[in-house]
């Protein structure tokens, strides 16, 4: 990892300046966007970004999820290269950067812009040879990670809550009946603004772009809502634009959760056991938010079928 940083680091300022061996000149400095050894490391230098990618990533399905952005531009933000370059044993992608959403100003969340895009996502026809949405996955994943990572007393009503859940959640892949182009990973931090858009909002992050069960792109909202953690009224506006929009995932009218239950139950779950994986790795407590999860968790591990 120590390696890849300033290395991802030149190959950014080399696509902004076009050549990988000129000084650079310009006053942008290297922005360090993330940092993570399993999944991504990302880096900005002016207007582009450089992202290295999990390592194991398939270059073939990279390949054809970054195909699909610059299909759907407008809807997904499109890369500024077809195909992925290789650094360091990692696939590192790049793209145009955009104006990310204010987490300091919640009360201008974009939840109908979200709605609107993810709804547009779900009804554009899917390429062929796209791999499975990794929604299912993620989930799968942080149940192993919650494993791993040591004793906790949060971790039987996590595990009990997982238990709960149908079979056909609990798999890494989704149903194969699922055949809707999904996100894989929704949440207001895959939203920008890029002024070639016209300043609109846009989605991104390729990485978990597939084939599946759409109501798994509304799950976090819904889960939020669910938790506490989402007011009624931005849950509503969000459920009223993605319905606007002839989202498939839902009804068009009358109740949604006959839909996105499980996969909010799903979803409630991955974001307990990460949480606590995580506070038995800081060696830390719950914070409020992490403990909201936990305590969904409890109620849904006790709820008789």
């Amino acid at each position: 990892m120590n390696a890849l940083l300033p290395a991802l680091a030149a190959r950014a300022r080399a696509a902004v300046h076009s050549n990988a061996d000129a000084e650079c000149r310009c006053t942008a400095t290297d922005a360090v966007l993330a940092e993570r050894s399993d999944t991504a490391t990302v880096v900005r230098h002016g207007t582009t970004v450089a992202k290295a990618h999990a390592p194991g990533t398939d270059p073939a399905e990279l390949s054809l999820r970054l195909a699909t952005a610059t299909r759907l531009h407008g809807t997904l933000l499109a890369p500024l290269r077809a195909t992925p370059v290789t650094l360091h044993g990692r696939l590192v992608t790049f793209w145009p950067y955009g104006t990310p959403v204010d987490p300091d100003r919640p009360e201008a969340a974009p939840w109908e812009a979200a709605a609107s895009l993810i709804a547009r996502l779900h009804r554009a026809p899917v390429p062929a040879g796209l791999p499975p949405m990794r929604g299912p996955a993620k989930a799968a994943r942080a149940i192993r990670r919650l494993c791993a990572a040591g004793p906790h007393r949060s971790a039987g009503p996590v595990l009990r809550a997982w238990a709960a859940l149908p079979a056909w959640a609990r798999a890494e892949a989704p149903l194969p009946s699922a055949r809707t182009l999904c996100h894989g990973d929704l949440h207001l931090g895959q939203l920008v603004r890029h002024p070639a858009d016209a300043g609109s909002w846009l989605l991104i992050d390729v990485d978990d772009l597939g084939v599946g069960d759409p109501a798994w792109d509304l799950a976090r909202p819904a889960a939020w809502y669910a938790c506490g953690l989402l007011p009624p009224d931005e849950w509503s506006r969000f459920l009223t634009a993605y319905r606007r929009e002839g989202g498939p995932a839902v009804p068009p009218a009358g109740d949604p959760w006959s839909a996105l239950d499980v996969p909010a139950r799903a979803l409630t779950v991955q974001t307990a056991a990460l949480a606590v994986a995580k506070s038995v790795a800081a060696d830390r407590a719950l914070d409020e938010v992490e403990q909201a999860v936990v305590d969904a968790c409890v109620r849904m591990g006790t709820e008789v079928p």
